[in-house]
């Protein structure tokens, strides 16, 4: 990012979109930091991001969790580097997700498989950014499609209207309009269990060893149509195995 040719892209980029190596005690092949090394790499990359962003552009960064090592102890540290990075960039937190993977296999191994202490950590943070209060967004463009109890809704016209114990009161009409679709919530599913996608067959046709921590399409797909337009101008410098840059490919956005 700080090469000539990438200077012309300041400015310019509606969505960074990224997965950083996480703080784990088992290294990954690609290599990633640990405690406050670690929170000093990832927020130093704050201000360089903030500079390739349009006024009211976004940064989103998928975090995993970190266990403090040989203890059943969860690590802070993902969430002290996030704080950090916010401040170094002077950026606002637009929203936190969940990234929720049913299928990821039972880990820390030692607590959750052998001593049976903990839980399997099933899910990663997904921390939405941006120097603006209101970055460009629009939700029009993630729906879901409708249950089928909002279908009967819609095909009846009936449901029960009134003051909740919440206090929130249901107007006689509220949920009579059909949206083309249900706004989704910030729990988002994914299964990455994917294993004859284009990506996993070219390589073993070419004897190359995968990614070990690929991001799934779908999350990609999901921020990208939330928050670009056609044509606009993706980033992901942390490519990985490019999923970003394929799948902007695919959603007609350009990305770098």
């Amino acid at each position: 990012m700080s090469s000539p040719s990438a200077k012309r892209y300041k400015g310019k980029v509606r969505l960074i979109f990224t997965s950083p190596p996480f703080p784990l005690n088992r290294k990954k092949a690609y290599g990633n930091f640990q405690g406050s090394e670690y929170t000093n790499w990832l927020a130093g990359f704050a201000p360089v991001f903030e500079q390739f962003l349009k006024p009211d552009g976004s940064i989103v960064m998928e975090m995993g969790n970190a266990w403090e090592a040989g203890k059943p102890v969860m690590s802070t540290l993902a969430l002290e580097a996030l704080l950090e990075f916010l401040r170094r960039g002077k950026l606002k937190l637009a929203q936190q997700f969940i990234c929720y993977n049913p299928a990821r296999l039972p880990s820390p191994a030692q607590w959750v498989n052998v001593e049976r202490i903990r839980l399997k950590d099933a899910y990663t943070h997904v921390w939405w950014m941006s120097t603006s209060d209101r970055p460009y967004a629009d939700n029009r463009n993630v729906l879901k499609p409708y249950s089928p109890s909002m279908l009967k809704l819609l095909e009846t016209r009936r449901y029960n209207a009134g003051r909740r114990p919440s206090e929130h009161h249901i107007g006689d009409t509220s949920f009579l309009k059909n949206n083309n679709g249900a706004i989704p919530s910030n729990v988002l599913t994914f299964a990455n269990t994917a294993a004859t996608d284009e990506y996993q067959v070219y390589c073993r046709e070419q004897d190359l060893r995968p990614h070990p921590s690929r991001m799934h399409s779908g999350l990609a797909e999901f921020f990208i149509k939330f928050l670009t337009k056609e044509g606009e101008l993706v980033m992901d410098p942390f490519a990985g195995s490019n999923t970003t840059g394929a799948v902007a490919e695919r959603l007609k956005r350009r990305w770098q």
